[in-house]
């Protein structure tokens, strides 16, 4: 049973998440401040975190970024629930390690959609990690000597740009740039299809499925985001005025 999370100063929104959390059959742990989320996090080890940016001890940002940066708990996704709709706090969450967002006032069902995209992809990565490690468990001495010493992964390149998607990595000029789930999911699909224009719903739709609940804005803050990260030396991603996206061609 997966479990989950929730951090939110206000309780009338921690109740109704955590109820329609529960109803999906997730267990659910709450926390009314950062200090409390902090150390539930080290504690519980949830599957994931709905973490609000407004709280009454410390920035929701600032909780992310102690999360992320914890070796026990920086494998946790975050979906971040906040009241700012400004871009740039979007893109500092996204930043730091965040999965996902919601704004407020929100759907629960949305909500509940976002969470379980994104354990669907981090089961995703942690079951393509696992199949691509080349690690072997040898029952023989024969098997021991068969082993492959080293497994070889197919790579994307364009431009500067190399994308390993076996390994979710990225590099700009040999140098590996942090992506989160959805800013990589986005990346490969455009890169992968260098020239092509794609409109926003398209992209929605082959990254996230044609049911997923999200704005055509939550991609233009992915697209920052991405854009932002790749820096001024890879500046491959074209604004169509009117459609959408696209990688330019080499």
């Amino acid at each position: 049973m997966k479990t989950i999370l929730v951090v939110d100063d206000e309780l009338p929104i921690r109740e109704l998440i955590t109820y329609n959390l529960e109803k999906e059959g997730f267990t659910v742990f709450a926390a009314e401040n950062g200090t409390t989320a902090l150390e539930l996090s080290r504690e519980k080890k949830p599957d994931l975190m709905i973490l609000d940016l407004m709280l009454p001890d410390m920035s929701g940002l600032d909780i992310c970024r102690i999360i992320k940066h914890d070796e026990q708990t920086s494998h946790i996704p975050i979906i971040m629930v906040t009241a700012k709709t400004e871009d740039s706090d979007i893109v500092t969450g996204l930043e730091l390690g965040a999965d996902d967002y919601v704004t407020k006032p929100f759907s629960p069902r949305v909500l509940i959609a976002r969470v379980q995209s994104v354990l669907r992809r981090k089961t995703h990565v942690i079951e393509g990690s696992s199949a691509s490690s080349g690690v072997l468990e040898p029952s023989t001495k024969e098997n021991q000597l068969n082993m492959p010493t080293k497994k070889t992964f197919v790579s994307i390149k364009l431009h500067n740009v190399k994308i390993i998607p076996e390994k979710f990595e990225v590099f700009v000029d040999d140098e590996q740039i942090v992506f989160s789930a959805t800013e990589f999911a986005i990346l490969q699909f455009l890169v992968s299809h260098p020239g092509q224009v794609f409109t926003r719903q398209k992209i929605i739709n082959e990254v996230k499925g044609d049911s997923y609940p999200v704005t055509d804005r939550a991609i233009d803050v992915q697209i920052l985001s991405i854009r932002k990260k790749l820096g001024e030396r890879c500046k491959i991603i074209e604004t169509i005025r009117g459609i959408g996206y696209r990688v330019i061609e080499e």
